[in-house]
């Protein structure tokens, strides 16, 4: 929510969750009725604006002239960061498809996650002419989600989540995705092994890696542990440290398909071989996992169905007013696709 600069700092201003909570009402009745909603009863309305005023609450649109204040735009505005990293089109470009066919527009943003203004430059951006948000970038410690629901913007996370955020959330099952990715390297007869996580801020890494570690629990595996960003880069760059270690790993577990890419060019660049010398396993299932000059061996996740059904949620929630409830999560199944870039090790006897 816009506040004045002046006034008490933004951890202690009272939100529609404060007014909501004190009132005893859902917050989009507090929502709807501080707009004058007519189908919220008058005794209700009443209540709801003296506790708003008791505690000091104001909408972020209420300066707003009555002919500029929100409307529905039809327009649904979804965040994303690294656009070069092909996994994005892959949730994008369903997205954009669904919304266009239930007569809402798509409005990208792309959040600067590198730069410390990043959040404050994109709330900026997303005011009343947008109805809606999906957040496909979502990071444990970030501020950006908890800052829209005070606006009383619904919002859906799609792809990761955060801890104790009371929105729809559409996500795969991380954890089962990497246990399934261990097990798969156990069963190859691998035990050295090169772990590339993603970033430790994501509920995506911690899932994976949580389930990777249940997936090697009890098999007295060696494993060797690196940690960067989704990116090629940090595939590169840590693979080539862990091959150059004195015992080095058999195969390399990788956060993501691009951690995965840039592991498979450490690996020929040290004139290795993939799968020969070192297996590779990636996680998402981007479509160039399974171009020819790829062939990877990857935890699939449905990234197109996954797209489209976060983007009916939103609208469910924009068109019932956000009056649906607790929100609502969408768990989907992740599965092995076998490829080339992983085989049995060389000299195991399981």
């Amino acid at each position: 929510m816009h506040y004045e600069k002046a006034g008490p700092p933004m951890s202690n201003r009272p939100t529609s969750s404060t007014v909501a909570q004190a009132a005893g009402v859902a917050q989009s009745t507090v929502s709807r009725a501080l707009r004058g909603d007519p189908r919220v009863r008058e005794d209700t309305r009443r209540l709801i604006e003296a506790t708003a005023e008791r505690l000091g609450y104001r909408p972020s649109w209420a300066d707003l002239a009555p002919a500029v204040r929100p409307t529905r735009a039809k327009s649904i505005g979804v965040v994303a960061s690294d656009l070069t990293n092909p996994f994005f089109p892959s949730l994008l470009n369903p997205v954009h498809d669904e919304l266009q066919l239930m007569g809402y527009r798509f409005v990208l943003f792309a959040e600067r996650t590198d730069l410390p203004t990043g959040q404050e430059a994109l709330l900026s951006l997303l005011n009343s002419s947008i109805d809606g948000v999906l957040i496909t970038t979502a990071t444990l410690d970030s501020h950006l989600g908890a800052a829209l629901a005070e606006r009383d913007l619904p919002i859906v996370l799609l792809n990761r989540y955060v801890d104790g955020m009371d929105v729809d959330r559409v996500t795969a099952d991380n954890h089962h995705g990497g246990e399934t990715a261990a097990r798969h390297l156990l069963e190859l007869g691998h035990r050295t092994i090169g772990v590339i996580r993603g970033p430790a801020n994501t509920s995506t890494s911690r899932d994976r890696h949580a389930g990777v570690l249940a997936g090697f629990a009890g098999s007295g595996v060696t494993i060797e542990e690196r940690e960067g960003p989704y990116s090629h880069q940090s595939g590169y760059q840590n693979a080539r440290e862990l091959l150059r270690l004195p015992d080095p790993p058999s195969a390399l577990l990788c956060g993501n398909d691009i951690i995965a890419f840039g592991a498979i060019d450490a690996v020929k660049s040290l004139g290795l071989d993939v799968p020969g010398d070192v297996s590779v396993l990636g996680f998402d299932d981007v479509p160039m996992a399974s171009w020819e000059v790829f062939q990877l061996t990857t935890v699939h996740q449905p990234l197109s169905e996954m797209a489209r059904t976060a983007a009916r949620l939103l609208v469910e929630r924009i068109e019932h007013d956000g009056d649906i409830g607790a929100g609502r999560e969408r768990l989907f199944a992740t599965s092995l696709v076998r490829r080339s870039t992983t085989q049995r090790h060389v000299g195991s006897q399981v």
